[in-house]
């Protein structure tokens, strides 16, 4: 897939997990190198509480000191229920409209949201990174499947492993807070990943992308109140 197509809205759960099964076999997962990674993107998207309004918005930044190049935020309907597992068939539809207001495209985008590290190894970050084809990162707050190692850390990081299969990172940030857990989305391998979150973070948990993002949708969303 590539840039913006027509996002294909399954009719049923059934059919969306179908998709997302036929879907994962077009993920790549291939080494990035970080180092000629200029630009990267945030994304996120927040949703009226009690309806269909969602507020999906992008940042862009350069990766080498996190300076703020370009933003955008949509206000738009959203066509598809709160699913376990199937996010991006709700978020991924927002996000390319953002995406296609952008101006400035980015080298990697982090979602807020998981790739490689769901129970069919093809979450929001995949769906998203395919429809855009851009390298792309799973970086979320808490698991949806797996569990983190328990060994002594390998540096900043433990590995996310669902029985003997390894399909994230779970990435120390910031001392004594919880991690971030970190995986492939498309055209990265997980070294990649957690190279490109590691560089985005500043003074706080969440990388920078993600947390401007977040507070961008945020305020779009109380300004729309």
């Amino acid at each position: 897939m590539s840039d913006s197509r027509t996002f294909p809205f399954p009719q049923t759960v059934a059919e969306a997990v179908d998709l997302q099964i036929r879907l994962r076999e077009q993920v790549r997962e291939e080494p990035l190198d970080v180092n000629r990674v200029r630009l990267v993107a945030g994304t996120d998207v927040s949703f009226e509480r009690f309806g269909s309004e969602a507020w999906a918005g992008i940042v862009v930044m350069f990766l080498d000191n996190l300076q703020v190049v370009e933003e955008v935020v949509v206000h738009t309907t959203v066509r598809f229920p709160y699913v376990p597992g199937l996010l991006s068939f709700r978020e991924s539809p927002p996000l390319l409209e953002a995406w296609a207001q952008l101006r400035t495209k980015p080298d990697a985008v982090l979602c807020d949201a998981h790739g490689k590290a769901h129970p069919r190894r093809f979450g929001m970050a995949c769906h998203f990174g395919l429809l855009v084809d851009t390298p792309t990162i799973g970086c979320a707050k808490s698991l949806l499947c797996g569990k983190v190692a328990t060994m002594s850390p390998t540096g900043d990081w433990l590995p996310v492993c669902d029985g003997e299969e390894v399909i994230g990172a779970a990435l120390y940030t910031q001392p004594h807070a919880r991690p971030v857990y970190v995986s492939v989305g498309h055209r990265v391998d997980l070294p990649s990943a957690t190279g490109i979150v590691r560089r985005c973070v500043h003074k706080h948990r969440i990388p920078e992308p993600l947390r401007l993002a977040h507070e961008l949708v945020n305020r779009a969303r109380r300004a729309s109140a």
